[in-house]
């Protein structure tokens, strides 16, 4: 990580869910950008194509949901590179649009799993080793989505754990100022990747109505996180929104 009021090019980072979609473009854009990442998924051959593609990387084999596997997937990184400097706060996992009555309980918990306990999880474990590494500091990024801001109908579990990060966001960013730890939240509105495809043909609107929306190419997230991990440490972007320009998120509801 650069000095204290530099922009910074390089450092250790791990991207988790960095097997597919935003979380794949991420890391691949993050080596490119000359930063070491350990890219961290719970399928290994995923991640192996992965590293492949972006032409290198460590890959951790992990789920986020397991405090053993998050702390050893860290001590990992640590012990390749000697330290870590950004956490990509990026795996989570939806459920089908359902009312709240139609969700079943284990579904509930699963998301709530891996979209809260899990950022928590990874959070928790990369605040601790940038907090005592020196020089001290790093930058968390998580993903928040646009649900953080508005639900889409029948996504109660996944909308209350987006809400949530939100709350981690804030919680770290105010935790973290003694040890230069800052950070940032940025949430994706349609980014096309496989998770996203139902919209390119038609989902449910506020309205009742099922209608396509415009979709966005996952290397725009990848700019916009790119951006924020460049800041020094002196500076922080606490919230963005980075979305399709023509998607019905603003006057949603």
């Amino acid at each position: 990580m650069g000095a204290r009021g530099k922009i910074v090019d390089s450092g250790v980072a791990i991207v988790t869910g960095a097997g597919t979609g935003v979380g794949r473009a991420v890391a691949r854009a993050l080596v490119g950008a000359g930063w070491r990442v350990g890219f961290l998924g719970r399928r290994a051959a995923l991640l192996e194509e992965a590293v492949a593609e972006a032409g290198g990387g460590l890959v951790l084999p992990c789920d986020v949901t397991d405090p053993a596997e998050v702390e050893s997937a860290v001590a990992r990184v640590v012990a390749e590179w000697g330290r870590l400097d950004l956490l990509f706060n990026n795996a989570g996992r939806g459920f089908k649009a359902a009312t709240i009555d139609e969700t079943p309980v284990g579904e509930w918990l699963d998301v709530v799993a891996v979209n809260l306990t899990g950022s928590f999880l990874c959070a928790r474990a990369a605040f601790a080793q940038m907090r005592r590494q020196s020089p001290q500091g790093g930058r968390i990024i998580n993903n928040g989505s646009v649900s953080a801001q508005a639900p889409r109908p029948g996504s109660v579990a996944y909308t209350a754990t987006k809400h949530a990060i939100t709350g981690l966001t804030k919680s770290l960013a105010l935790d973290g100022r003694p040890f230069d730890i800052a950070c940032g939240q940025i949430d994706i509105g349609n980014a096309l990747t496989e998770m996203a495809r139902p919209m390119t043909v038609g989902v449910p609107q506020a309205d009742g109505s099922i209608r396509p929306e415009a979709t966005m190419d996952p290397e725009d997230v990848a700019r916009a996180v790119l951006y924020m991990a460049g800041l020094p440490l002196s500076a922080n972007v606490l919230t963005m929104t980075v979305m399709a320009s023509k998607m019905p998120l603003v006057g949603r509801g």
